[in-house]
């Protein structure tokens, strides 16, 4: 088949190199552009582009598919189907109608659930023990369009977002290598979402890895996996970031105040709303990550700290 691939990060290079080995005719690989990165600021391509020069297939990254010419590009590849994982630009109906079989997008959860662009971080946060990933015929909505396969994954006790992400890449490839040549030979019928089921997702930003030590313990945890490693969890000890890369929750008991460092088990504690944050890896602000029971003996005046305070 003839294939425009739509993608940008890393879990997209999954789907891209099955569908390339699979003997589809990649016509183009359409990325968000170059962005500034690291120290220097230097533009730095995305992965997909990265991938897609490596292989000698056409890439293409406009700012946006609504206006011309980007539009009218696009749609004289005369493509057989559009495939999405993770662009991040919303396609108008117009491109969406260019291809005969549509533009099926991966979703990396069981839809309607985690609809949105942070749906990884949805179910970590949320507690779920199982997530997935959805092939989706795109409409003009947001992750509205009907389902045409899915498969179910756990969550592991130790994944964060960056392991079940990557997990969910591989299980998409596989699926979306099997799906699409179905739905190409009308092997399938798409199937509507139950909009009253949906839950949502949104955009993350830097301030949301600042932990408030008034929640409790098990939703502070959930945070630390959901948000590693983008954008992070951290608090403040003696006027330094201090990042917490790993830890678990221990609910119920303790009477100390919230933002409290508490001795425990040969490491260290928070005190929470509800419960203890308990530290497995931390990072200080000019320094490497290490084990928590590796940091104390050289910050012995940890314990009975005070998080919090910038």
């Amino acid at each position: 088949m003839r294939i425009i691939f739509l993608g940008t990060p890393e879990f997209a290079l999954p789907t891209l190199a099955r569908l390339h080995a699979d003997g589809h005719q990649i016509v183009a690989v359409y990325t968000q552009p170059d962005r500034p990165a690291g120290r220097s600021g230097h533009p730095s391509p995305p992965a997909v582009k990265r991938w897609a020069v490596a292989h000698g297939i056409p890439v293409r990254q406009p700012r946006s598919l609504r206006r011309e010419p980007a539009q009218g590009d696009l749609i004289a590849l005369r493509p057989d189907a559009l495939v999405l994982v993770a662009y991040g630009l919303l396609l108008p109906q117009a491109v969406l109608d260019c291809a005969p079989h549509g533009g099926l997008n991966l979703h990396p959860s069981l839809l309607p659930r985690h609809r949105g662009p942070a749906p990884v971080v949805g179910a970590l946060l949320a507690g779920d023990t199982e997530t997935g990933v959805s092939i989706m015929l795109m409409d003009a909505g947001m992750d509205t369009g009907p389902v045409l396969a899915q498969q179910h994954a756990p969550i592991e006790p130790a994944d964060n977002a960056a392991t079940l992400a990557d997990r969910l890449a591989h299980v998409g490839a596989n699926l979306m290598s099997r799906t699409l040549p179905r739905w190409a030979t009308n092997d399938i019928t798409a199937q509507p979402q139950d909009d009253a089921q949906a839950t949502y997702t949104r955009i993350l930003t830097k301030d949301d890895g600042l932990l408030d030590w008034r929640k409790p313990a098990i939703t502070l945890a959930r945070e630390v996996r959901a948000y590693q490693p983008w954008p992070g969890t951290a608090t403040h000890w003696k006027g330094r970031v201090f990042k917490v890369l790993a830890a678990d929750a221990l609910p119920g008991g303790g009477s100390a105040a919230p933002g409290s460092v508490v001795a425990y088990e040969g490491g260290a504690a928070v005190a929470t709303s509800d419960g203890l944050l308990v530290l497995r890896e931390v990072q200080v602000e000019g320094r490497k990550p290490a084990p928590v029971a590796e940091f104390l003996r050289g910050a012995r005046d940890f314990i009975d700290a005070r998080l919090g305070d910038t």
